[in-house]
């Protein structure tokens, strides 16, 4: 091994240490807890590019009603388990102001984050037919979420959209979904780890097959508006969010205030459910509680049961934040444009020393620059270049961790540093100078 910013043999030493049979498999954690300890033992910085955590200051507009909410005492108030009516308000017009759908107050469910609205929805749709008991993932897709399903108990299946773009998805979709066992599909708009979007065409097909198989789509909006080749951010005027919810009444969107409003360590987010499958009662939520409809059932049967509902003060945080964006006095897309300024910088520097942009089109438009993109290295898998990088303290997930078919690695621009470019430009200079000298 060439001169690297890390010693290779501490390096491949604490590797070792985790015991991972393939380091390409590593998960989020996993490889935040070996780069972090790589950081401390050597004292040489890491370029951290594998947590996909908010890198901007929260809110303020948050911050302040949510200090003046626990001033007011609701910290010793449980919450209502169907969220405090102001958030469920402001959430719903929040959805009309930039998606332009009408969903209901009722509908408007708080949750601890994302992670606890797709964990709460999983469970629900597999609990609607017997013979319905596997959840599809359009992938490449959050890590996590696969966790969830082998927490619960349940089956996915997953295919990478990446070779189903456009009329191909509808062919696939037909292809799984006619088997007549998925209860729901899930996939992020905009990509996590991808950063594509799916096309209102896409959408309109997804759509379309949920209705003819009878099927529920679990759209999850983490980066909501972040698409920064499309002025998302001015509310009541399009153009608007991209939403199966255009094309299906069998919808859950998941609305997460962590990297929208930067609101992440107070785990909140809502749950919109469509009116039409809020109302519907099925047969197998019936017998396994005695009566409902798929929201109640998700409301005071499954909330209930995973944690009573959610922070009393982060629901005035998020209710202020909604209120905000959609009276139009918070501009939230602006803020977070900042991502997609940092990714522009990232890709250049990659690509001028040797590094490829995995998912790099959308149908025929170059990708945005966002939260995340993909990068490969000619000749070296993914789990190969992720270990490698460790060793120029540069640290990344697999893509195969997030259902991808593609070899190469996912980079998070949250927490790069104004000095990081030139630290990058340096580092990846030694990696391609080491590369050519084998």
């Amino acid at each position: 091994m060439k001169q690297t910013p890390i010693d290779y043999q501490t390096a491949k030493s604490i590797i070792e240490g985790y015991g991972l049979s393939d380091f390409g498999k590593a998960t989020i954690r996993e490889v935040v807890a070996i780069s972090s300890r790589l950081e401390e033992t050597t004292q040489t910085e890491f370029i951290h590019m594998e947590m996909g955590v908010p890198g901007l200051a929260a809110a303020q507009v948050g911050i302040d009603a949510e200090i003046s909410a626990l001033n007011s005492g609701v910290a010793s108030i449980y919450p209502n388990i169907n969220g405090i009516p102001e958030v469920k308000k402001e959430a719903s017009r929040f959805i009309k102001a930039f998606v332009n759908i009408d969903v209901s107050p009722e509908g408007c469910v708080p949750v601890t984050g994302s992670m606890q609205g797709t964990y709460a929805s999983f469970l629900t749709a597999g609990q609607c037919d017997p013979q319905k008991d596997t959840i599809l993932f359009i992938d490449p897709g959050f890590p996590v979420q696969k966790q969830q399903i082998a927490v619960i108990g349940s089956k996915y299946e997953s295919f990478d959209v990446y070779e189903f773009r456009g009329e191909k998805l509808r062919a696939k979709l037909q292809q799984v979904l006619a088997k007549g066992n998925i209860a729901a599909m899930i996939y992020s708009n905009p990509n996590n780890p991808a950063w594509f979007c799916l096309t209102d065409e896409e959408l309109r097909i997804i759509g379309e097959s949920a209705n003819q198989y009878d099927t529920i789509v679990i759209e999850d909006l983490a980066y909501f508006a972040m698409d920064f080749r499309k002025e998302l951010g001015t509310p009541f005027q399009p153009p608007y969010q991209p939403s199966v919810a255009n094309y299906t009444d069998n919808y859950i969107l998941q609305i997460s205030g962590s990297k929208a409003f930067s609101y992440a360590g107070q785990r909140i987010g809502v749950t919109a459910i469509s009116d039409k499958l809020y109302h519907r009662a099925y047969e197998g939520l019936t017998r396994r509680y005695g009566g409902g409809t798929f929201g109640t059932v998700y409301i005071h049967r499954v909330l209930y049961a995973l944690s009573s509902g959610t922070s009393h003060s982060a629901q005035y945080a998020l209710a202020a934040m909604f209120k905000a964006a959609s009276d139009g006095s918070f501009d939230f897309v602006s803020i977070v444009g900042e991502y997609g300024k940092r990714a522009a910088k990232l890709k250049e520097i990659f690509l001028r020393h040797g590094f490829t942009i995995v998912y790099d089109l959308d149908l025929d438009e170059p990708i945005a620059d966002g939260f995340y993109f993909t990068i490969a290295y000619p000749g070296m898998t993914g789990g190969e270049l992720m270990e490698e990088l460790m060793y120029y303290g540069i640290s990344a997930i697999s893509l195969s961790t997030t259902g991808s078919n593609q070899e190469g690695l996912r980079a998070c621009t949250s927490f790069i540093k104004d000095h990081q470019y030139g630290l990058l430009d340096e580092r990846l200079a030694l990696f391609e100078e080491n590369k050519k000298g084998k």
